[in-house]
C-alpha cells in the first residue's frame, strides 16, 4: 500500500514554527556565562508565577536546556530531538529508535514544567536506570539551578521524602506506585512521602502501560490464620472421590460439593453443619479440595526451600513475591506439607493503568 507523501512530516510541519523559534535563540545563548544562563532559569520561573502559562516559555526553555547540555555533557539536541520533546511536552508518546537520545529528549519538556516548581517525575523501568539517567542528565539541571532527586528501593522514608521534593525526581514505576498506596494508608500528613502530582514522563511507555497496565499492585497485611485447619483440610481431601463427594469447575477453577460429600465430611470432621458463622470449615475445605483437584506441582507451583513458589502459565517463570489468595495458598502449603505461612488480606491496590491517570500532565517514550 502507498504511503500518502502528505502525512509524512504533519508532525514536523505541525511543531516547525517552535522549532525555528527554539533555533533562532542559539547563537544570542551562546555569547551569556554560564551564570547568565543560569539565571534565565529564574527568570522563566518568574515570568510563570506572573502569567500562569508554560505554552509561552517553550521556545526560551527547550533553547536554554540545549545550551545546558552542550556546555555541560557535550550534547547538543538535534531538531528531530526538539520534536521528541514537544510531542513529549504536549502528553502525547514519542517513538525513538534505539541511539535517537531518549534520555536526552527528555531533559526538554521535564525543564520546562519543573518551572512550575510543582514536581516532575521521570520513570524508567528499573533501579539502575533511573540512577544513571539522574547522574547524567541531572548535570543539565543542576548546571541550570535545579535539583535532581533519586528513588532507590533501599531509601528510608525520610530519603524518599526529600527526593520526591526535588525539582525532577527519576524513579521507577514500581517504587512511585508502591509509595502512592504507602502514602494511601497513612494516618497523617507528616507519613505522606509524595507531593501532589504534576508531570510525569514514562520512559518504555509501552512496557508500563500495555505489557503491565492490568497488573495488580497490591499491599497486603496479615490477618489471624488458623493453621490447624488447613492442615486438618488438607488430610481430609485425601478421603474425598471427584465426580463422588465433589465436581471440578476446571473453566472458573471451582469446587462443588455434592450432597454425598457434603456428608461425608461432616461426618470425618464431626461438625454438624460445615457451613456453621460460629465455626465454618467449608472455606478450608473448599480450599483443600482445590489444593489437590487443580493445582499441580512442578505445573502451577515448585517446592524451593521449603515454600511454595507460583509459576507464572504463560511464561513459566517463577514469582516468588506473589501468593494466592483466599487461602489457597495456605492450603498448598498444608497439601505439601511445608510451614503454612500466615494469610493476608489486600490493605490497597491500584493498577499502572489507573495510577498513571492520576498524574494532570502525561507522556511517554517507546523505542518499538
Amino acid at each position: 500500500m502507498l504511503k500518502n507523501p502528505f502525512i509524512k512530516n504533519s508532525v514536523t510541519n505541525q511543531y516547525q514554527t517552535l522549532i525555528n523559534q527554539i533555533n533562532a535563540l542559539e547563537n544570542n545563548l551562546k555569547t551569556l556565562t554560564d551564570t547568565d544562563l543560569r539565571n534565565k532559569t529564574f527568570q522563566l520561573k518568574n515570568q510563570y508565577q506572573e502569567k500562569r502559562n508554560l505554552d509561552s516559555l517553550i521556545a526560551e526553555a527547550f533553547a536554554i536546556t540545549r545550551e545546558a547540555s552542550f556546555r555541560t555533557l557535550g550534547l547538543r539536541h538535534f531538531d528531530v530531538q526538539l520534536i521528541g520533546g514537544l510531542v513529549l511536552n504536549s502528553g502525547k508518546i514519542s517513538e525513538m529508535r534505539t541511539g535517537e537520545g531518549k534520555t536526552l529528549v527528555a531533559t526538554l519538556p521535564a525543564y520546562l514544567n519543573a518551572l512550575t516548581n510543582k514536581g516532575v517525575h521521570v520513570v524508567t523501568v528499573n533501579d539502575y536506570l533511573a540512577s544513571r539517567d539522574q547522574i547524567s542528565m541531572g548535570q543539565i539541571y543542576r548546571f541550570l539551578g535545579l535539583d535532581t532527586g533519586l528513588i532507590q528501593e533501599d531509601m528510608s522514608f525520610l530519603e524518599r521524602q526529600q527526593n520526591y521534593r526535588a525539582d525532577i525526581t527519576y524513579v521507577t514505576n514500581n517504587e512511585v506506585a508502591f509509595d502512592y498506596l504507602r502514602d494511601n494508608m497513612a494516618s497523617n500528613l507528616n507519613q505522606v512521602v509524595l507531593p501532589p502530582f504534576n508531570y510525569c514522563i514514562v520512559d518504555e511507555v509501552d512496557s508500563i502501560f500495555i505489557d503491565e497496565a492490568q497488573v495488580p499492585l497490591i499491599i497486603s497485611q496479615a490477618v489471624e490464620t488458623c493453621i490447624d485447619k488447613y492442615i486438618v483440610a488438607a488430610e481430609v481431601a485425601e478421603y474425598l472421590e471427584v465426580n463422588v463427594h465433589f465436581k471440578v469447575d476446571e473453566k472458573n477453577r471451582n469446587i462443588i460439593l455434592t450432597e454425598q460429600g457434603t456428608a461425608q465430611i461432616e461426618k470425618i470432621l464431626q461438625v454438624e453443619d460445615l457451613y456453621n458463622l460460629n465455626d465454618p470449615w467449608i472455606p478450608y475445605i473448599l480450599s483443600a479440595i482445590k489444593a489437590t483437584a487443580l493445582f499441580f506441582k512442578n505445573v502451577h507451583y515448585i517446592v524451593q526451600n521449603n515454600q511454595i513458589v507460583i509459576v507464572d502459565e504463560f511464561t513459566g517463570r517463577i514469582m516468588p513475591d506473589r501468593r494466592w489468595n483466599e487461602g489457597l495458598h495456605q492450603a498448598v502449603e498444608a497439601k505439601e506439607g511445608v510451614p503454612i505461612r500466615q494469610n493476608t488480606e489486600t490493605a490497597a491496590s491500584i493498577t499502572y493503568q489507573n495510577f498513571f491517570l492520576l498524574y494532570p500532565k502525561l507522556s511517554g517514550m517507546t523505542g518499538t
